[in-house]
């Protein structure tokens, strides 16, 4: 299993966005294993990580990270996740609430926002050209990150960016933190954050400058602050 485990004490685990790595954690893992037992993991599909056999779900990344949890022998451990990886400990916590101590979130996606008429025209356009041009259709429709992407993995991106995960969040109960970065422009601390933050009892919500990396782009004043929310009882 690819993964960095480095310190030791408390364990903290985090979880990487889609398309990225545990390498992004670059600054943090540093930081919290003075003070912790960090352990940062690649998930399947990314890293040094095998691809997963068909298309995964959020559901199945969030039993593959409770099985790996069980392998760590790590239960109530506190849980670093960004983006996708939000995604995937709001599901495993919430179906699982036994495992997290706590969760700080950074940049968490997982909000299904209303389609407008644009972009219903845009996928039903898709539709009709994929059934004449599949190739055509694959190389000019779409995000950036799903154009990116292999083929075997465009349907589990599918299936997670279509995925409401806003129950799962309002069924969370551990101590959370949200932490956005202002200029995020793929996960707007105004649409995601608040949103987040009304629907998970308890929880803070900072927002600070940068953007959706803004863990790695002012990495001193992210981990001061997430080791502020760690450090208080």
């Amino acid at each position: 299993m690819p993964c960095i485990k480095r310190g030791s004490g408390e364990k903290i685990v985090l979880l990487h966005g889609y398309l990225s790595q545990k390498e992004s954690f670059y600054y943090q893992i540093e930081f919290l294993s003075q003070y912790f037992e960090a352990i940062a993991p690649d998930m399947p599909g990314f890293g040094a990580n095998t691809k997963p056999v068909g298309a995964w779900s959020v559901g199945d990344y969030a039993e593959w990270f409770t099985a790996f949890l069980r392998a760590q022998n790590a239960t109530q451990v506190h849980i670093l996740a960004h983006s996708f990886g939000a995604r995937v400990a709001f599901k495993a916590i919430a179906e699982h609430p036994q495992i997290a101590r706590s969760l700080i979130v950074t940049g968490g996606a997982g909000i299904v926002k209303p389609r407008s008429a644009e972009y219903i025209k845009k996928v039903k356009l898709y539709r009709r050209v994929k059934k004449l041009f599949p190739g055509f259709a694959e190389k000019h429709f779409g995000s950036a990150e799903y154009r990116a992407l292999p083929p075997a993995m465009r349907e589990s991106y599918k299936k997670i960016v279509n995925e409401d995960l806003s129950e799962c969040a309002s069924r969370i109960t551990c101590r959370t933190y949200l932490i956005y970065g202002r200029d995020d422009a793929v996960t707007p601390p105004s649409e995601e954050g608040e949103r987040f933050h009304s629907l998970i009892a308890g929880s803070r919500l900072d927002i600070m400058e940068g953007g959706h990396f803004c863990f790695s782009e002012r990495p001193q004043e992210f981990n001061r602050r997430i080791f502020d929310f760690l450090s208080e009882k």
